[in-house]
């Protein structure tokens, strides 16, 4: 079995890092340079950075704090938000960072991905999923807010921070994401997203049986057996977390002990 990588994750907004529930009711949760140093110090096996509001605010994603963050901090390091074009990502790498990770704009241009394979090769390119269960009537009639409804097979693809449903089927966004040349995919499971209950396990493991590439698990951790269900069961390579991390509750060390108990092969 490969090493396993334990990533802490910084979401971004108005210069702090912040974190909520389900990708709503932020809370602030440290400084992005104080917090990605800190991660670096205690045995992160990378870091991700995302801009949250960077697309929904229609600008780039803020180059002055990748730089300040990237030099500090001695691990690879992905940044994401507000990406939009090559040169765009060639700025950020510039900065320091050492993926680039697209979402909106790969949706609204799939071709965004290729180009970014082509010009800095595909283990620079991750693919954020944010994904969320199909809600419909059990007659399969549309459903309409603040009626009941159920959770029928598969998950749907949602941008700009979680704000819209683009309608588009998730496994097959990643298979096409890989086939365009995404050397890596972030699958966060916005049902599960800041809640502790657990990883979407079905839904990471259905994605890496599809796709062959490695994935990133995101959004449930909060337990150390949650780590060790992803990475075995959900058949993920690595499992990001954030509040997590962010409050203290576990860190990297506790989880990271614990699997290597387990027989989880990881980094000390």
């Amino acid at each position: 079995m490969l090493t396993k990588r334990i990533i802490p994750c910084l979401d971004v907004k108005d210069g702090r890092v912040v974190k909520g529930v389900n990708f709503v009711n932020l809370r602030d949760a440290g400084d992005p340079v104080e917090c990605g140093e800190i991660y670096s110090r205690e045995g992160a096996d990378e870091l991700v950075f995302l801009d949250i509001t960077a697309t929904s605010d229609s600008r780039n994603t803020v180059a002055d704090m990748v730089r300040r963050v990237a030099e500090r901090v001695f691990i690879p390091f992905t940044v994401g938000g507000g990406i939009r074009t090559a040169e765009d990502m060639k700025a950020i790498l510039r900065e320091g960072a050492d993926k680039i990770s697209v979402n909106s704009a790969a949706l609204n241009r799939p071709e965004l991905i290729k180009e970014g394979a082509d010009h800095f090769g595909r283990q620079c390119i991750v693919v954020a999923i944010d994904a969320r269960k199909r809600r419909q009537h059990r007659d399969g009639s549309q459903f309409e807010n603040g009626e009941k409804w159920k959770s029928e097979d598969g998950w749907t693809v949602f941008r700009s921070g979680g704000r819209i449903d683009t309608g588009t089927d998730a496994i097959e966004w990643a298979e096409r994401t890989c086939d365009l040349g995404a050397g890596e995919l972030l699958v966060t499971s916005m049902d599960c997203d800041g809640t502790k209950a657990g990883y979407d396990i079905d839904l990471t493991r259905t994605i890496s049986e599809r796709t062959g590439v490695p994935i990133i698990a995101s959004g449930g951790a909060g337990t150390k057996e949650h780590f060790y269900d992803v990475l075995t069961d959900g058949k993920a390579d690595a499992a990001l977390a954030a509040s997590l991390f962010h409050y203290r509750e576990l860190s990297i060390e506790e989880v990271k002990t614990y699997l290597k108990e387990r027989g989880i092969p990881v980094r000390s």
